[in-house]
């Protein structure tokens, strides 16, 4: 008796938190940040093969909130004044914003330098 009490109690609580939760006004939508996109042209060695490389850069008022190379989210980046590092794959990333600069290296086996262009 004293289980099935504790139960119909339970329930009345999710029911009533369930309840208020659909009654409240929905928060607003927090403002869309800006996005920045560069089209850069890496030349990669020894191959000397271009490769064209899309970078979106996410940010608010505050800082950079994402990375995406070629659509693809980076999982992790940092950034050193204008110049964004990060990975994607074996690729080790360099991008300077300011010089609009590419340079990247596949742990010591090709590397490659570039410029950029916003689009």
């Amino acid at each position: 008796m004293k289980a099935a009490l504790i139960t119909v109690a339970c329930m009345a609580t999710a029911l009533s938190s369930t309840a208020s939760a659909q009654s409240k006004v929905p928060a607003k939508p927090t403002a869309k940040g800006n996005e920045v996109t560069l089209v850069c042209e890496a030349v990669y060695m020894p191959a000397r093969t271009t490769w064209t490389r899309t970078v979106s850069i996410g940010y608010d008022k505050k800082r950079v909130r994402s990375v995406k190379i070629d659509g693809v989210p980076v999982y992790t980046f940092a950034i050193q004044e204008t110049v964004i590092l990060t990975a994607v794959d074996n690729e080790r990333i360099q991008i300077d914003t300011a010089a609009q600069t590419w340079s990247s290296d596949f742990r010591g086996q090709a590397t490659a330098m570039g410029r950029c262009e916003r689009s």
